[in-house]
């Protein structure tokens, strides 16, 4: 099969920069676009040379219709306006689409998921391996303990992140809420401050921390009558998010149109 063209969306931004690094080195892949914001000052710019690497004559654009005439998928970690934008052109070309933006609202989720029907999305809040792992342990032990146990989820991430709670602490928190049988939405406590009275059995609560440049640190607390279990993933470099991704990207090529997570791309769904 003849190698994989992917498109960078966001191909200026630290993440960007990664994946354009890690599809230099994955046998199967090959750089086929890079995008970028409309008015960006990096349009034009070669996208190797961007990422520290030789110039490879791919330059940023901000035309993904035009860039998507030749290519077989889309990396996107961007924000979710940028992203919601891409979702039709993407499904019109028929494009593989790794969504990996963090931030998205219901209603983001409900227009990625329209077009599944027709397109193949692959949608985590966090593409690392060992973070998908630990979301499928998670889920385990908050199906083995009942509400005796709290669970708590405590995230850090470097001081320019822009979104709280992260999408890896709501990936956990999901996988909490899924093994307990509960909506997240409807169990989970944020925000605490002043007088909160006691904590609410059930809750899944949520606390984030911001400062330095953490990549991301998660951990998922079980606190119960005198035990507590702790399960903890540390992220040391963005690149495993961009291995993850690119992962994804390959393990989706041929697939049948619908909704996949990288529950599905690791063959955990029924961990």
């Amino acid at each position: 099969m003849a190698d994989m063209r992917l498109i960078v969306a966001g191909a200026g931004g630290r993440m960007g920069r990664a994946l354009v690094r890690v599809i230099s080195e994955t046998p199967g892949a090959v750089l086929a676009g890079a995008l970028e914001a409309p008015g960006s000052e990096l349009l034009g710019k070669d996208a190797g040379v961007l990422a520290g690497l030789p110039a490879n004559g791919v330059e940023l654009s901000a035309d993904l219709w035009k860039l998507s005439s030749n290519a077989d998928g889309i990396l996107d970690f961007t924000v979710p306006a940028a992203t919601i934008a891409n979702v039709a052109i993407a499904a019109e070309r028929g494009l593989v689409h790794i969504v990996g933006t963090t931030g998205l609202s219901v209603s983001d989720m409900a227009v990625i998921k329209s077009v599944t029907s027709r397109a193949v999305v692959v949608q985590s809040g966090n593409m690392s391996l060992g973070v998908n792992l630990l979301a499928a342990l998670v889920k385990r032990v908050a199906q083995s303990l009942d509400e005796s146990f709290d669970i708590e989820i405590v995230e850090m991430h470097h001081k320019a992140k822009i979104d709280a709670p992260s999408g890896t602490a709501f990936l956990l928190g999901e996988a909490a809420a899924a093994g307990r049988g509960v909506d997240l939405h409807a169990r989970s406590a944020r925000g605490r401050d002043g007088h909160t009275g006691a904590r609410r059995p059930g809750d899944i609560g949520f606390a984030s921390l911001r400062g330095g440049t953490v990549t991301g640190d998660h951990s998922v607390i079980f606190a119960g009558p005198m035990e507590r279990i702790e399960l903890t993933h540390r992220a040391e470099d963005r690149t495993m998010f961009a291995q993850g991704a690119i992962k994804a990207a390959l393990w989706a090529r041929g697939k049948a149109p619908g909704f996949y997570t990288m529950t599905d791309v690791l063959g955990l769904a029924d961990f």
